[in-house]
């Protein structure tokens, strides 16, 4: 029975690795998969889906204007039979996009694997994690590590200085050297202190000008 499901975690967890293994399992038997990205993510080009440990593949754009369901409709017409739907960045949805998740699900039959962040910088839902964690069949948290030691559920975002931003725009795209995942106690220690956060030695590295 498809479904859809919601993967979720902080960053650096291993969200677009787990999405590109799936999809490539689907592939290994022989199976067709659509792989959504927002539009407003490209990081690593127009289109492309990749992760940090150098995996990648091509995947659909969509905007946030865009109908997935007649998306996943076309693409169908157009490409034959279709088994599986993943959507990286899944936390850019709109409301009425996760509704259309569903219908792909439900009308079309096809599963649906979303992964995402569930969280903002300031501790608030994305839109659109908000109403997977409403609506998604299944919900699997992917675990990542605070540099305490404890398990990682909250994401701060940094300045050039690496020192703790409180304000700004929920979307902000960048990578390791814009974004520490810390506890949730770890969390609440540096937004109070405004203070400067411990980045990971990957993220420091890249600071001083070495390329991604």
């Amino acid at each position: 029975m498809a479904k859809l499901y919601f993967y979720f975690s902080a960053m650096n967890a291993g969200k677009t690795t787990t999405l590109l293994q799936s999809a490539h399992n689907y592939h290994e038997r022989g199976m067709r998969t659509l792989i959504l990205t927002p539009a407003l993510d490209t990081r690593d080009g127009e289109g492309v889906v990749a992760s940090r440990i150098g995996l990648q593949a091509k995947g659909r754009r969509f905007t946030r204007e865009e109908d997935l369901l007649a998306l996943v409709r076309a693409d169908i017409d157009a490409h034959g039979a279709l088994h599986c739907v993943l959507v990286d960045e899944a936390q850019f949805l709109t409301r009425a996009q996760v509704w259309q998740l569903t219908d792909v699900v439900d009308a079309l039959h096809i599963p649906v694997l979303s992964y995402g962040l569930r969280t903002d910088f300031r501790g608030e839902l994305f839109e659109g994690s908000g109403y997977l964690l409403a609506w998604a069949d299944e919900l699997h948290e992917i675990k990542t590590i605070c540099h305490s030691g404890k398990k990682a559920t909250m994401v701060v975002r940094v300045d050039g200085r690496g020192r703790a931003v409180k304000t700004g725009p929920q979307v902000e795209i960048g990578g390791n050297e814009r974004y520490v995942s810390v506890s949730r106690a770890e969390f609440k220690k540096v937004m109070a202190a405004g203070g400067a956060v411990a980045m990971p030695k990957a993220a420091r590295t890249r600071r001083r000008g070495t390329p991604r």
